[in-house]
C-alpha cells in the first residue's frame, strides 16, 4: 500500500469515527477549520487551531480559539540566570516577573541581550518538584566564558506546541499559560512531556498591548 492510500484509509476511519457520511464532508470540514487539508495536517511545523469545548459554570471558558503550532526541534544548551520559585498560592505567578526585575536592576539582562541567539531571550520553567521548580532567564549557549553567578543546562530534543501570546507582559503570558493546561491540553490528546517548558520574548516593548511572545510546551501524544 503506498503512502497517498495509507493517508486515505486514515482519513476515512477517523471520518467515520466522528459520524461524518463521507471522507469528503470530513476533510471540507476540516479544511474550514483550520485552513488546511488533513493530509497537510501531518507534516512538521502545520498551523492548527484547537475549540476547547465549552464548560458552563459562572462565566463561560474555552469560547476563544488558541492557535498552534506542532515542531520537532533537537536538544541545545542555554546560559543563563536561574532562581527556585514555588507554585504554592500561585506565588510562582509573582515571583517569576520579580525575577526580571532584579536581573534588569542588576545587569544581567542587559548582558544576555547582547548575546541572543535565533530565539531571543528566554524564560525556562525546568526541574519540577512537588511544589517549586527552577526559573532560567538565558540565551542560547554563548562562547564567552560565563561571569560568576551563570549556570548553564541541555535542552532535550523534543517536540514542541507553540502557542503566541499577544499583550502586555505578565498579564498576556500568564493568562495564555493557564489556557494551555485548563484548555489545551485536556481537549486535544496531547499531554505534557518531561522537558523543560520556554518562553520565547524576542525584542520590542513589553508592555504594549500588540508584544507578541511565545510560550513552548513539550508534548506527546
Amino acid at each position: 500500500m503506498d503512502k497517498f492510500s495509507r493517508i486515505c484509509e486514515k482519513i476515512i476511519n477517523v471520518a467515520y469515527k466522528y459520524g461524518y457520511e463521507t471522507p469528503e464532508a470530513f476533510t471540507k470540514a476540516f479544511g474550514k477549520m483550520h485552513g488546511i487539508s488533513p493530509s497537510a495536517a501531518r507534516e512538521p511545523g502545520a498551523n492548527l487551531k484547537a475549540y476547547p469545548k465549552l464548560s458552563f459554570h459562572i462565566s463561560i471558558k474555552g469560547d476563544k480559539d488558541m492557535d498552534y503550532k506542532i515542531v520537532d526541534k533537537g536538544s541545545f544548551t542555554v546560559v543563563g540566570k536561574q532562581r527556585k520559585i514555588t507554585m504554592v498560592d500561585g506565588e510562582n505567578f509573582k515571583q517569576v516577573p520579580k525575577f526580571w526585575g532584579d536581573c534588569m536592576n542588576d545587569g544581567s539582562y542587559q548582558w544576555l541581550c547582547s548575546k541572543t541567539g535565533k530565539l531571543g531571550v528566554l524564560g525556562i520553567c525546568k526541574d519540577f518538584g512537588k511544589d517549586e521548580f527552577n526559573y532560567m532567564i538565558g540565551v542560547e549557549e554563548v562562547k564567552d566564558a560565563l561571569p560568576e553567578g551563570y549556570v548553564s543546562a541541555n535542552i532535550p530534543a523534543v517536540t514542541w506546541a507553540i502557542f503566541e501570546s499577544v499583550g502586555a507582559l505578565p498579564e498576556a503570558i500568564q493568562d495564555l499559560t493557564r489556557r494551555i493546561f485548563t484548555e489545551w491540553l485536556p481537549s486535544t490528546g496531547y499531554q505534557h512531556d518531561c522537558a523543560p517548558e520556554l518562553e520565547v520574548y524576542p525584542e520590542g516593548d513589553i508592555h504594549s498591548p500588540d508584544y507578541k511572545c511565545e510560550i513552548w510546551i513539550p508534548v506527546k501524544k
